[in-house]
């Protein structure tokens, strides 16, 4: 029997208790079924009672050889029991004697006593309450204590002298009944144990039911009402259901296996800290409520020194010091000003002590419980790695010439293909031709009137120059090139006759072909004022925009056949600027609020580019054609890669002020834009054949050097065709050239 646990001494004391009244019951129900046991037997067959009752006395003499081996081994482990150990082989006749007496009443009891035997160990009224009131407080706790727990009146329930091993064994020797004792350790006493209570702690360890009466085989009655058209299965049972299973066994082996090899690990169990600081921080316990919404109140500030009644001279702030408390912000003045006292006797009342208080019930009580993940993000981590400006080199850092001799603000310029000259006009009603490395004026054209656009012809064996003055635009001859080249400009300038426009309809005559003789070219007159002009890559090709100009707001024009055809497409809003495809037959149309692309060969919209932009001022496409740059009215530059959205890639806010032209570079990866606060901004914008990858926008340098003149800045910017190098046109009257 287990020594010292507390079950199983409640019952053995519980048993012990009812040992004198079981006896009664005992000898009084062997008497009155001795009668029944003979009314019975007649019924009964003869040969079946010899064989139960063989069966009980082989039964009873290895159940009482296991019990008494059982008992003997509790004993030696117990070692602290009264009656001491005994294992002697003097008490065996007795002991014998005894289980032949239980035997005999067992054999004649029959179903009725068991019955009755059941019904005595279930009922409650024969159940005695444990002496020690404890619980399950474990025993150890009393080890060095003078008693082992306390009544059910509340007194201490001493220890008994406990005798030593050998007085035990001496005692032990002499009583006969020695081994139907047990030592209850919870409750410090002796129980024996009744000759039913044998039986039932034998039955339990040769693993049968407690009970004669019950029955582990009982007759299987079937409930369920079997069909006998479709039997669930007429199968024999399988063997493989009655034998142990030898995978399951193997899994069991190499579970072994893995644990004995420390293959398998088990979670050992957490050691609670049996000491906490009582002053510390809810650390551990916001640590253990993780997965709860649970947060500790705020702790109260603890006092210092500077709390103190008599605090150190250091603590204590002069005359001077106050005075400067009063100088400085509530909030930045200290909350508690420390003074010294002689004695506790001395010291006033906490003016702001209810205040506090208050304060502290509503910190308790108002302060929202909402916890939020603090995410501690370096400020430096979120900025894009972007390579440096030294690898990017060359791009345009300072300014290198500048072209002097406009009266007015010069409103465009333009490069010719080669890169050795440079044409602007301005608002003084002039035309001049630079040369880009001297500076030197070459050429000069009056018109009276303010010149809104230039544009030089893309094909360097074309000098030709196209310019928009007011409601005409002119194709000149600049001049430039031999003798064969001159001679070929010539015939493609020459006019026959006046040519009206192809197009039909009531302003059929609106637009004319007519030859300029006064500045050798020729003039076409529109019926709008013409704000810009764009060739095609082949040269042969311009275009026109008026923004006032309804549905012919947008005219390409022909140079070679001197024919003019409007766009086959309703505008949805005002033109602002219109430019040609490097590579292919489409054609961008920038309104002021979107931008859309036509396909020219089609007749058809490809696409819609929103911007999302308050008013869009200029546009510029890539040479590889496939990413696109519109400048605002609002300092915005937006890029736009036609290959991922029809939204914006993304959205630079770099100029305070108007953004009036943007542009890309031909042959290097650089893009600027200009503005009317007198700064041109240069990046870096690598595009990538690689269409995962996105492309690549830096930043690179701010050009200052223009100067305001009627509250407008740097006008126009072009790059030069072959170097990273940036023109800018003021209106300062002024154009600028800055090199790397």
């Amino acid at each position: 029997m287990g020594v010292g646990k507390d079950k199983k001494g409640s019952l053995q004391v519980n048993l012990g208790k009812q040992k004198s009244k079981n006896t009664i019951i005992k000898e009084e129900t062997i008497s009155s079924q001795s009668n029944k046991e003979k009314v019975n037997n007649s019924e009964e067959p003869e040969h079946h009672q010899e064989e139960e009752e063989e069966e009980i006395a082989s039964d009873s003499e290895s159940d009482y050889q296991e019990l008494s081996d059982y008992e003997d081994e509790d004993y030696e482990s117990s070692g602290g029991s009264e009656s001491g150990e005994s294992n002697s082989s003097g008490d065996e006749g007795s002991i014998d004697t005894d289980n032949d007496d239980g035997m005999d009443s067992e054999d004649q009891s029959n179903d009725s006593e068991s019955d009755k035997v059941a019904e005595e160990s279930d009922s409650s009224e024969d159940e005695v309450a444990p002496r020690n009131t404890i619980g399950d407080v474990p025993l150890k706790w009393y080890e060095d204590e003078k008693h082992i727990g306390y009544d059910i009146t509340g007194k201490k329930i001493t220890k008994k002298e406990r005798q030593d091993k050998l007085e035990s064994f001496l005692a032990s020797a002499d009583d006969s009944e020695n081994w139907r004792k047990i030592y209850d350790e919870y409750n410090d006493e002796v129980v024996e144990l009744t000759k039913e209570e044998i039986k039932v702690i034998r039955r339990l360890v040769k693993g049968k039911a407690p009970h004669l009466d019950f029955d582990p085989y009982p007759t299987y009655s079937d409930w369920f009402k079997w069909d006998a058209k479709h039997p669930l299965s007429n199968a024999p049972e399988p063997k493989r259901r009655f034998t142990p299973s030898k995978w399951e066994a193997k899994m069991v082996v190499k579970y072994v296996r893995a644990i004995r090899k420390g293959l398998l690990k088990f979670d050992k169990p957490k050691e609670e800290p049996r000491f906490h600081l009582l002053w510390g921080g809810d650390s551990g316990s916001a640590e253990k409520a993780a997965h709860l919404s649970y947060i500790p109140a705020p702790k109260p500030k603890l006092p210092g020194h500077e709390e103190s009644y008599n605090p150190s001279l250091e603590y204590i702030p002069t005359q001077e010091e106050i005075n400067s408390y009063q100088l400085m912000d509530e909030e930045d003045r200290p909350k508690f000003i420390p003074k010294r006292y002689t004695s506790l006797r001395s010291i006033p009342a906490y003016e702001n002590a209810v205040k506090d208080s208050f304060e502290r019930c509503l910190d308790l009580y108002l302060c929202p419980r909402v916890r939020k993940k603090r995410i501690n993000i370096d400020p430096k981590s979120l900025k894009p790695k972007l390579p440096s400006r030294k690898d990017l080199k060359p791009y345009p850092v300072t300014c290198y010439l500048e072209y002097k001799g406009h009266n007015g603000a010069v409103m465009s310029i333009s490069t010719e293909a080669s890169g050795q000259w440079i044409a602007s006009g301005s608002t003084d009603g002039t035309v001049r031709v630079w040369e880009v490395e001297t500076g030197r004026c070459l050429k000069i054209w009056e018109f009276g009137e303010a010149v809104q656009c230039v544009a030089w012809s893309p094909l360097h064996e074309l000098p030709i120059l196209a310019i928009s003055v007011g409601q005409d635009v002119f194709v000149l001859n600049t001049g430039l090139g031999n003798e064969v080249v001159q001679k070929k400009v010539k015939e493609l300038l020459h006019v026959e006759m006046s040519t009206p426009a192809d197009d039909s309809g009531n302003k059929s005559s609106s637009l004319s072909w007519v030859q300029d003789e006064k500045h050798e070219g020729i003039k076409l007159r529109h019926f709008r004022t013409v704000s810009a002009v764009e060739w095609h890559r082949k040269g042969d090709y311009f275009c026109t925009v008026m923004p006032a100009g309804e549905s012919k707001a947008v005219l390409i024009h022909q140079l070679s056949k001197k024919l003019t055809q409007r766009l086959p497409f309703k505008l949805h809003g005002l033109p602002v600027s219109s430019v040609f495809h490097p590579t292919r037959s489409v054609f961008f149309v920038a309104t002021k609020k979107n931008v859309r692309v036509y396909d020219l060969l089609k007749h058809k919209l490809i696409k819609k580019l929103e911007t999302g932009l308050r008013e869009v001022s200029s546009i510029a496409v890539h040479p590889a054609g496939d990413n696109v740059i519109v400048g605002s009215k609002e300092g915005k530059l937006c890029w736009f890669d036609m290959d991922l959205s029809s939204k914006p890639y993304k959205i630079l806010k770099c100029h305070p002020k108007d953004i009036t032209s943007v542009v890309f570079h031909r042959s290097y990866p650089l893009f600027a834009s200009c503005s009317d606060d007198c700064t041109a901004y240069v990046f870096h914008g690598m595009v990538y054949s690689d269409l995962n990858q996105n492309p690549l926008i830096v930043p690179l340098e701010i050009l200052r050097g223009h100067s305001s003149s009627n509250g407008r800045g740097i006008m126009d910017c072009k790059f030069h065709p072959r170097q990273p190098w940036l023109f800018t046109a003021g209106a300062d009257s002024s154009i600028k050239l800055y090199c790397h």
